[in-house]
């Protein structure tokens, strides 16, 4: 890609992925917070300034490098600081708590969807052409965060949840005995083409509803 067409990109990528990994942790917080956790908040955490959460390899340099190569479009940001022991009911809240990053981003991809059709509706010229593609990323990003982070690998959502929904026993006690090696197993399914063969698949057909919902023409 040629520094014009990555310029391009960027301009309207960003906003979209900003916010869809700024939300998605922010939302972790505001619901341990409403459970009685108030580290994130302690920590100024809570805010929606996308600052406040960027990690500078994880939220810029690993996505723009993959933006470049034109590869499997990949990041995370600072994690929001949770204590279940904190919380009211530690194991049945930290599973709303799990869930509130990817059903942010579940949100936040509807309301792309519905700027897209807006932008569908009307010729509104370059303006409308621009606006109609950030949506079309952001529909794109959201899902994938959704997906991706319901993947039964702690310490994705997906695994916290399911470790603290599962009965103590063998199978949780394995979930967390992974736990510190899962980013290296991620990082794995990334570099091995894996991951985009697993998440593809529930990506599309997430599109494919939004389309459907919306009267969308996805790319």
């Amino acid at each position: 890609m040629d520094l014009a067409s990555f310029l391009t990109v960027i301009s309207i990528a960003a906003i979209p992925i900003v916010f869809a990994i700024t939300l998605h942790e922010v939302a972790h917080g505001w619901v341990a917070r409403f459970f009685g956790d108030r580290t994130a908040e302690a920590q100024g955490r809570l805010s929606l300034n996308p600052l406040r959460h960027i990690d500078p390899v994880g939220t810029v340099l690993v996505p723009a490098l993959l933006l470049w190569l034109g590869g499997f479009l990949f990041g995370w940001a600072r994690p929001v600081p949770v204590d279940p022991r904190n919380l009211r009911d530690p194991r049945r809240n930290m599973v709303w708590v799990s869930a509130a990053g990817p059903a942010a981003n579940i949100v936040m991809a509807v309301v792309w969807a519905f700027l897209m059709m807006l932008s569908q509706m009307r010729d509104l010229g370059i303006a409308g052409q621009w606006l109609e593609s950030m949506a079309s990323v952001g529909v794109t990003i959201n899902l994938l965060l959704a997906v991706f982070n319901m993947l039964p690998i702690p310490p994705l959502d997906g695994g916290q949840l399911l470790t603290n929904l599962l009965p103590r026993g063998p199978v949780a006690s394995l979930l967390e005995a992974i736990r510190p090696w899962g980013l290296f197993i991620v990082l794995a399914m990334v570099a091995t083409g894996l991951l985009a063969s697993i998440i593809g698949g529930p990506i599309r057909f997430l599109e494919g509803l939004l389309a459907a919902a919306f009267g969308l023409q996805l790319s």
